[in-house]
């Protein structure tokens, strides 16, 4: 069992080259205090995985890096840059796209129009060429309705779409919430490769057995703080606090 003065201690900050630094974030909805001093760093070419129990405050950590939620305090560096005051269209203009858990598919568009609609905010977004080759089910599927679409080819979708704007950071939701494990496996392979390209990933995921195999790092959120973190070799060493913290 893991002492109460052990969950509170502050966890390690990553050393090194910070794209993304984050200290005391504080954020609110209306009169809930949800984030309570959120300190953690996301180097650049990292995957970065958020575990937690439901509530913990992982969805509101991106929503406030996005800019999304409006009532925040502290501060949020960005490739040099603070971004702690800035509107979403002004954070997403300095390369960082979020990926919602409810995925954001206008279903009332065909895949083609779903994934021509954002902007391309940045040089350097991916074609459609080079999206079919990440995801070949959505070449099949281009003049398909998003309400026709499954859950895995919707996440597919909601993934690529941010792809296309240029943004080299992004920030994925849950992207394996009931998903088939054939999928979930897909989803996996995409995120090693967008690594391997070079771009940096911030992950909220329930799921740390197939966190393990895509995150180079976790932090463990619990009531709006970072309570612990480490490195995906430390993993299994630190597997009886993990089932602790998160009640698996």
């Amino acid at each position: 069992m893991v002492e109460t003065a052990t969950l509170e201690r502050t966890a390690p900050v990553a050393p090194g080259n910070a794209l993304l630094s984050v200290r005391n974030l504080q954020a609110w909805y209306g009169e809930s205090h949800i984030l309570h001093g959120m300190d953690f760093d996301v180097r650049t070419g990292e995957v970065v995985t958020l575990l937690g129990r439901n509530g913990a405050g992982k969805t509101t950590t991106l929503k406030s890096i996005m800019g999304i939620i409006a009532k925040r305090s502290g501060s949020i560096l960005f490739d040099g840059g603070d971004i702690s005051r800035a509107t979403s269209d002004k954070i997403a203009r300095r390369g960082i796209a979020f990926c919602p858990e409810e995925r954001g598919i206008f279903a009332s568009l065909d895949v083609r129009e779903n994934l021509t609609l954002p902007p391309q905010v940045r040089p350097g977004g991916l074609s459609l060429d080079q999206i079919f080759e990440l995801f070949p089910n959505l070449r099949e599927r281009l003049k398909s309705q998003g309400t026709k679409l499954s859950g895995g080819e919707q996440q597919m979708l909601a993934i690529a779409r941010i792809l296309r704007t240029g943004a080299r950071f992004l920030m994925l939701d849950e992207p394996t919430e009931g998903l088939a494990p054939v999928i979930i496996q897909q989803i996996g392979r995409t995120i090693a490769r967008l690594k391997n390209e070079g771009f940096t990933i911030l992950l909220v995921e329930q799921n740390f057995r197939w966190a393990a195999t895509v995150a180079d790092r976790y932090y463990v959120v619990e009531h709006g703080k970072i309570i612990d973190g480490f490195a995906n070799s430390e993993l299994e060493a630190n597997m009886d606090k993990l089932h602790t913290y998160l009640g698996v």
